[in-house]
């Protein structure tokens, strides 16, 4: 590296060794860095969280954020996962879906459409079009669309008449808030154009922040029309008013309820929360209306029997599509575009859960609906984004449950999708040999009986098979050991447990196991609700394990709420250290020190301080090139990969 290069990457990283970061990228291009979907989170060292991650002018890789020592690269794809059925995941790691409220919009001018998601309040994920006329091909841009804070909901639709969608999103609280877009496609160019759009007076306009809008030309006239859904089940109109300059355009009410519409959905008369879709849905040349409600199993479609120039809505909903309608949890959110180039267009419906038990969901939630010719339509896929997910509040452990040298994966859910009253650990064994983790899943153990399932894995009797630790919501932490070379598959431990520990207080035990006190054994750390941490130590052997409760505040940790410990030598000091999740606090790292006698901890730093909501760690160097990679579950029932690219 020259001299000025050298100079260059001390003004930019003054706390990393540019070497060590240039053989880093140089190694994730080998594998396709920007293909791969790496984005390099940080690199250089501060306390606090730090600025949102910024997208680069090319919107293909979010930037560089000046906030984490511990550089840290968030990616969808990685080691490869494949379901039972032997198909790959196409975004293994992007973290799961509970409630996507997904956008199709061509934001790059390209001339397809690309995909928007929205699962988590105030961002979007982004995923570029990168696939052939009729071909849709997605691939993972950014978490965080434009760094952009869109509040409760979005809506892309051209606002200004240049030919490139513009963005709606809310305003807190429940004010519809206007970025204009001025730029290249990447995102970056989109710039608040009001605060809240106005009416003719001058006064906000209102929308309920748990409904969904939509913005479109109705009546073929030149000028938006804004469409806002209200809890009543009746549909509010507003219409574009020029404005002279530069001004955001402002919008006169039309009606309060238009055309009548009034939506009784299938649980008598109760209304809720509703999202608006709008498009020519059956090729006539007007715009017909998709309402999704949370009292409502599937969509209602609302024909536009009139013309584009005098609409008419005044007809029933009927369920979508006709003969066999969609049907899920309810409040379903649909957004339509031709994806196939075929001419007409396709569906996406995102289910955010509604009345109909929203834990059925919690995993078949992005439904692709094509028109396979007029007027008939076909789900073509549950799950659109093909990502390892088991549901919902998901806890990852890696371990040698099988003892052929190399780490599987456990991953448990807060409650099984198919209606039973129980969590779920599903197992997925580390098929890759001796180069880069690779995981097939198995199927789900056969241990069922309490909630909020969270395992850990840990060889306590010394036989080179892992036992499994599995932490519930208010059962303690159950002990099953490991049938060895008598088990297969997911049927590995015994049925019943040999041991339970019971915490002293609160619920949601989340065990780790490592050796604390540096003797050669594994000891047991645990969180729980409260947020704080238990520490059994082993008085044991690494053959015969006996844990003997030493604290049940460990070192005054107090997370928050929900601590989810991990343990593993982080930073390569051959001792294990403390890598900490939480219900909001992100994941931070803590060191063992010793004090009066016994460990204590010291916090060194956050790790992922935007880590998702119910953060869990676990730790593996699924590259085997000598550095520990982080993997988190969440609230969305999946998996975030973040690649260690500098120690």
């Amino acid at each position: 590296m020259s001299d000025g290069t050298q100079r260059a990457w001390e003004r930019l990283f003054p706390c990393t060794d540019p070497e060590v970061i240039m053989r880093r990228l140089s190694r994730a291009g080998a594998r396709g860095f920007a293909g791969a979907g790496v984005c390099l989170l940080a690199a250089c060292a501060s306390t606090g969280p730090g600025p949102e991650t910024t997208p680069d002018p090319a919107g293909r890789v979010p930037g560089v954020a000046a906030a984490n020592p511990h550089g840290l690269a968030r990616r969808v794809t990685g080691p490869a996962v494949v379901d039972e059925a032997g198909s790959p995941y196409e975004f293994p790691w992007l973290g799961g879906l509970n409630q996507p409220r997904p956008q199709l919009a061509d934001v790059d001018r390209d001339g397809d459409a690309d995909l928007f998601i929205q699962e988590r309040s105030g961002r979007i994920m982004h995923f570029e079009n990168v696939g052939g006329p009729g071909t849709p091909r997605f691939e993972w841009r950014s978490d965080r669309f434009g760094g952009i804070d869109i509040g409760e909901w979005y809506r892309f639709s051209d606002l200004d008449g240049d030919g490139d969608p513009d963005l709606l999103g809310e305003s807190q609280f429940s004010h519809v808030k206007l970025w204009r877009n001025e730029g290249d496609g990447s995102g970056s160019g989109f710039r608040v154009w009001a605060d809240s759009l106005r009416d003719v007076s001058g006064d906000p306009i209102f929308s309920d922040r748990q409904n969904i809008p939509n913005a479109i030309d109705l009546d073929c006239d030149g000028r938006v029309d804004l469409f806002i859904g209200r809890l009543t089940g009746t549909v509010t109109r507003y219409e574009e008013r020029p404005v002279s300059g530069e001004g955001a355009p402002r919008f006169a009410l039309v009606s309060d309820r238009f055309q009548n519409i009034e939506i009784i959905a299938q649980l008598g008369s109760m209304h809720g929360a509703n999202t608006l879709a709008l498009g020519d849905v059956d090729g006539d040349g007007d715009v017909d209306m998709f309402w999704g409600d949370f009292f409502e199993p599937g969509l209602l479609l609302i024909e536009n029997t009139g013309t584009c120039e005098r609409p008419d809505l005044t007809g029933d909903p009927v369920p979508f599509p006709a003969g066999e309608p969609i049907l899920t949890s309810g409040y379903n959110a649909p957004a339509l575009a031709d994806l196939d180039a075929d001419g007409d267009p396709d569906l996406l419906v995102g289910v955010l859960g509604g009345a109909f038990n929203p834990n059925r969901t919690t995993v078949d939630n992005l439904l692709h609906v094509e028109q396979t010719s007029v007027g008939e339509w076909q789900i073509r896929s549950r799950r659109m984004l093909g990502n390892l997910d088991v549901g919902s509040e998901s806890v990852p452990a890696f371990g040698d449950w099988d003892g052929d040298g190399d780490a599987d994966l456990l991953v448990a859910n807060k409650i099984a999708d198919d209606g039973s009253e129980t969590a779920r650990v599903f197992a997925f064994e580390n098929v890759g040999g001796e180069g880069e983790a690779n995981f097939r899943a198995l199927g789900a153990i056969p241990i069922e009986g309490a909630y909020h399932f969270a395992p850990a894995l840990g060889d306590l009797d010394g036989d080179g098979f892992a036992e499994l630790l599995l932490g519930t919501w208010q059962d303690g932490i159950l002990v099953y050991p490991n049938r060895g070379s008598d088990g297969g598959g997911v049927d590995r431990w015994f049925a019943l447990p040999t041991e339970t520990l019971s915490l002293s207080r609160g619920s949601n035990a989340v065990p780790a196991l490592g050796d604390v006190d540096g003797d050669g054994d594994l000891d047991l750390v645990a969180g729980e609700s409260s947020g704080e941490l238990n520490l059994w130590l082993n008085d044991g052997t690494r053959t015969s394990a006996q844990f003997v409760l030493a604290t049940d505040q460990l070192g005054d940790v107090d997370a928050g709420r929900r601590s989810a410990p991990v343990l593993a030598d982080w930073d390569g000091d051959g001792d294990v250290d403390l890598i900490l999740g939480s219900e909001s606090d992100g994941v931070t790292l803590w060191s063992f020190e010793p004090i009066d006698g016994g460990v204590g901890l010291v916090r060194e730093d956050g790790i992922i301080p935007e880590a998702p909501t119910f953060a869990t760690p676990a730790v593996l160097d699924f590259e085997h090139d000598g550095d520990p990679d982080l993997f988190v579950g969440g609230i969305g029932g999946g998996v975030v990969l973040y690649e260690n690219l500098v120690r």
